[in-house]
């Protein structure tokens, strides 16, 4: 909401808009009336909407037009006033005043206006009659109020109406001509809809009701007041209610009554709370919460935010096969204003039989944004509207920003969950193959996915020592000349060739010699396609020689070319180097040392799928 409200006051000479001022300052008609009243402004905690208010007025006897146009550019709202009984003041109202401000405004921000019928002491009769044709033929006018500066009368609401009128404007809620929402609105108001509706079943229950009106109001409604609701609802709508809870057509006709009786402020009120500016699109500052990340740290989901998406997840997996169909992929999605995943997703995730994201998957990806591109990550949890169904101050209350990496190294130990592996080699050499493998595609699967659905990343689950932690896999473009930081900042670097082309070695010594020797980054030999014969490398030494010379772990053989799903022993590898980067060499090549790793990861799979079956019994 904006943080102050400036009125100006515009009309003919004498109809009393100085009056009106003075009145409202001093609660007393002046007997003394200047040409016209110095800018007052109202503190925030003695107007009802808590906003400071200034009042400007204008004189033609004072002013210069360049001085009026100047304020009418400035302004919030403009009250044009008229004299009840002086018809002249009130053809000028659509003759001059409407032509002049319209002229001087910018056509794409409508300002608001308010006619302003003083001097109402002095007749008996009113002059709604004449301005209600008039109020009619110009949206851009909120309202009209008759009033008297001499006797006090309407003085306070008028400047009430004014201030509304900037907070709580009705012009981009609603269309008079067609007395129904503007399509903008009914947009906001079925997100806000589909967010609150936590089980995904088309209504609004009781719970759902009362969780709503206590986020946007502060306060639960009671049953007979729910009752109350749904009944001015059925009253006038067939199919506004449903199984004793508020459809979506029930929700928006409640707005739309709150809106046509006066009550905007209501509506604008939930639009606020869900994000939405005064032009109906989601607040800049709601979508990206600051998030302060220093050098060397990167973003991880926190649990809060993990119970949120799995939340999401089961709110959206209807026929609960543990994967999103495209048709539940794209009901999650209503809710964003695009669609935030391309079918690259589905070849940088595990994917079921019929290649559906998996829950595994689905979190994965999550987790994928969140280190890559964490702004990106905010956007798409204030689209889901995270702060409000997790209770949390922002988005940024669903991330944790680690340590600075040199302080895990010191301390030889990290807190870490997601670790990034870099996968350099040279063309042909099977990098895309060894992404896609950690996904359990093999060669088979891996040759019919289309090229412009490639994915140069993949995500997904490893165990070491029984902790459940993401590897996170990049493919590097072989450009040898040109290397940027990003291809370089990693936990663990993957040196990929391929066994049976001689040439394909002296690429990974060349990337290792240049750029990782001299790094702390462990790094890691694959020989791939190692189902093919070894053929000798064409390089000064034999990679295991190479390896022996760096200190580094001897290759590992590896091939994607299998009846089943690729083994996944070497990930669990490369991410227990990458959590314990000062591990030694010696130990590294200890059998001994692997074998406790990949022991406790192959219980804890077998743990975990079994406790996942369980928690997914309830659902």
């Amino acid at each position: 909401m904006r943080k102050d409200v400036r009125i100006l006051l515009v009309g003919e000479p004498k109809v009393g808009k100085t009056s009106l001022i003075m009145s409202l300052v001093s609660e007393e008609f002046p007997q003394v009336v200047p040409y016209r009243a110095e800018e007052i402004t109202i503190p925030a905690d003695v107007t009802p909407e808590r906003v400071p208010t200034h009042i400007v007025d204008y004189s033609e006897a004072e002013q210069t037009d360049e001085q009026l146009f100047q304020e009418i550019a400035k302004a919030n709202v403009i009250c044009i006033v008229y004299s009840v009984n002086n018809k002249k003041s009130i053809e000028k109202v659509t003759s001059h005043w409407i032509p002049l401000i319209t002229e001087n405004t910018d056509k794409d921000s409508r300002v608001p206006l308010i006619l302003v019928g003083n001097k109402s002491d002095l007749v008996e009769h009113s002059s709604m009659e004449t301005i209600l044709p008039i109020m009619n033929q110009y949206s851009e006018i909120e309202t009209c109020v008759e009033c008297s500066a001499k006797n006090l009368k309407n003085i306070s609401e008028l400047f009430y109406y004014a201030q509304k009128a900037v907070l709580h404007p009705t012009g981009p809620l609603y269309c008079p001509e067609k007395k129904d929402m503007k399509p903008l609105c009914v947009k906001a108001l079925t997100r806000i809809f589909k967010v609150s509706d936590l089980d995904n079943d088309g209504i609004l229950n009781d719970n759902e009701l009362n969780f709503f009106q206590r986020t946007c109001f502060n306060t639960p409604l009671e049953s007979q007041a729910l009752e109350d609701v749904k009944n001015v609802v059925r009253r006038n709508l067939s199919d506004g209610v449903s199984d004793n809870g508020l459809t979506l057509k029930g929700f928006l006709f409640l707005h739309t009554l709150f809106i046509q009786r006066g009550r905007h402020e209501t509506t604008w009120t939930v639009l606020r709370r869900f994000g939405y500016d005064d032009d109906l699109e989601l607040n800049q500052d709601y979508l990206f919460p600051p998030l302060k990340i220093p050098p060397d740290c990167t973003t991880e989901l926190n649990h809060n935010a993990y119970l949120f998406l799995q939340s999401v997840f089961d709110k959206h997996d209807k026929d609960r096969d543990c994967a999103l169909s495209p048709e539940e992929l794209k009901d999650l999605f209503d809710v964003f204003p695009y669609m935030p995943w391309g079918p690259d997703v589905n070849n940088t995730v595990c994917t079921n039989d019929q290649g559906w994201i998996t829950y595994q998957g689905y979190l994965s990806q999550w987790t994928l944004t969140t280190y890559l591109d964490v702004q990106r990550c905010l956007e798409y949890l204030g689209y889901l509207g995270y702060s409000i169904i997790a209770e949390q101050e922002s988005q940024a209350a669903g991330i944790t920003v680690t340590r600075d990496k040199k302080i895990d190294l010191q301390k030889k130990q990290t807190q870490r969950s997601v670790f990034r592996c870099n996968v350099f080699g040279d063309v042909g050499s099977g990098k895309s193959g060894f992404l896609q493998a950690f996904l359990g595609t093999n060669l088979m699967r891996q040759n019919m996915i289309r090229e412009e659905h490639r994915s140069y990343y993949a995500i997904s689950t490893t165990y070491v020592y029984g902790q459940e932690k993401y590897l996170l896999l990049h493919e590097v473009f072989p450009d040898f000349d040109y290397l940027s930081d990003a291809d370089l900042a990693c936990d663990i670097v993957c040196l990929v060739y391929d066994v049976s082309n001689p040439y394909s070695f002296e690429y990974c010594a060349k990337v290792f010699k240049q750029y990782f020797m001299d790094s702390k980054i462990p790094c890691m030999m694959i020989a791939t396609k190692s189902d093919l014969p070894e053929i000798k490398q064409l390089y000064g030494c034999s990679p295991l020689e190479f390896c022996r010379r760096h200190k580094m772990p001897p290759p590992q053989s590896f091939t994607c070319n299998t009846a089943d799903a690729p083994s996944r022993d070497i990930y669990t590898k490369l991410t227990t180097m990458a959590m314990y980067p000062h591990v030694s060499q010696a130990d590294l090549k200890s059998s001994t040392f692997w074998l406790k790793a990949s022991v406790g990861a192959t219980v804890f799979v077998v743990l975990g799928f079994a406790m996942y079956r369980v928690l997914l019994k309830p659902r």
